[in-house]
């Protein structure tokens, strides 16, 4: 008799036809330039282990005083990290999470029933499929069109509203489009979701890395937090140190709830109750987390001149690269169909995402997308390489 699984978890559990295309690349030897990494910790920054390490080793660690928000001097930290983006919060609108899909988790459970609907973006990360299934949450995709920059069909979304939608899902600035939602997108957001009685999502985990001109002060497309006020709708950010400090091994990340009072109120105090539920948060990476946040300009500041040199690589060559304004990818137009991912690993062996992965709609030439925080020397080559493909 087989075992019968829920059908949350009634994924197609195959090896995709790209992935072996890759491993038998590399079973018959083949040397593959690998542009898709995206974890810091294997791209060559320095980190400094001292800074990083000494605070775990905190005595205070050994005793359990557990609170469900997380400790106070770990939210302190986030409060002042939000502080240095020009936004005031309390200490007390936070929630400690292991990570920000733990957050996604939190949210789906206290915004939906079993079939509600969340909207996402597209083209967006695929991993939210995998998050709404566990929460028996549906989850509807609202466009981002592509016309010298990225933009939200406002009247698409509206129309995949339904009765039982809950909230809007943004990713700011977008993975892996780079698209930053200005301050008019955001108003026009906030008011959609005033007028449906809707939460709004907003991810913020890229929001240090900023591109060009939004690393300008006055520059209308700077990369601004929506924990800035005012919040006329019920407003959960997302962040974590994954990204902010190059820390995807330390599994923190937390929610900021803001909005409205007293729905703000009821809605911290139903996390709190999730949270208590689970208690996933080890009290060495709180104890640490002032000292990561205080010392992540180290990281940050590597992660960002990586990020510069290599868009200067791209925009140096004859490739074309659609506009962002943020992020850690770039997602770059072949100039006809024909040449694509899997001609790219089969050919120069170059390993590239298809815009397929997130959600990218065909079009007249085939989009790719590649990792930004790749180490420069292997990015110039990987470049030269579907330069000459793609000729």
């Amino acid at each position: 008799m087989s075992q019968r699984f829920s059908s949350r978890t009634n994924w197609d559990l195959g090896e995709s036809s790209f992935a072996q295309s890759i491993r038998v690349a590399r079973a018959t030897g083949k040397t593959l330039l690998d542009l898709t990494v995206s974890n810091p910790t294997a791209c060559g920054f320095q980190y400094d282990a001292c800074v990083i390490l000494d605070p775990l080793s905190s005595t205070q660690a050994l005793s359990y005083d557990p609170d469900p928000r997380g400790m106070l001097s770990a939210r302190e930290a986030v409060a002042a990290y939000y502080a240095d983006h020009n936004a005031s919060i309390s200490p007390e609108a936070v929630n400690l999470t292991t990570s920000t899909s733990e957050a996604y988790g939190y949210l789906f459970r206290l915004l939906c029933n079993a079939g509600d609907e969340i909207l996402v973006p597209q083209p967006s990360y695929p991993l939210f499929d995998y998050l709404a299934d566990l929460e028996d949450v549906r989850l509807q995709p609202y466009p981002l069109f592509y016309d010298y920059g990225w933009w939200i069909d406002f009247a698409l979304l509206e129309s995949r509203i339904t009765p039982r939608t809950r909230a809007i899902l943004l990713v700011h600035p977008n993975n892996p489009t780079g698209h930053a939602t200005a301050r008019a997108e955001r108003e026009k957001l906030e008011e959609i979701c005033q007028r449906h009685n809707l939460s709004l999502i907003v991810d913020e985990v890229f929001l240090d890395y900023p591109h060009g001109a939004a690393q300008q002060l006055e520059s209308p497309t700077r990369l601004e937090s929506f924990a800035t006020g005012p919040h006329p709708a019920l407003t959960f950010v997302l962040s974590g140190m994954s990204k902010i400090a190059g820390l995807p091994q330390m599994k923190v990340g937390w929610i900021v709830s803001l909005g409205p009072d007293p729905l703000r109120h009821e809605a911290l105090a139903r996390l709190e109750v999730i949270a208590d539920t689970f208690l996933s948060m080890n009290a060495p990476a709180q104890l640490a987390l002032p000292s990561w946040l205080t010392s992540r300009k180290v990281i940050q500041d590597q992660i960002i001149a990586r990020l510069a040199k290599n868009l200067q690589t791209i925009d140096a060559s004859p490739i074309e690269r659609l506009l962002s304004d943020g992020g850690w990818s770039a997602i770059l137009r072949l100039p006809y169909i024909g040449v694509g991912a899997e001609q790219l690993l089969s050919l120069p062996g170059v390993i590239v995402h298809p815009g397929s992965f997130y959600g990218m709609a065909e079009t007249a030439a085939e989009r790719i997308v590649i990792s930004l925080i790749t180490p420069s020397a292997e990015f110039s080559i990987g470049i030269e390489r579907i330069v000459k493909v793609s000729k």
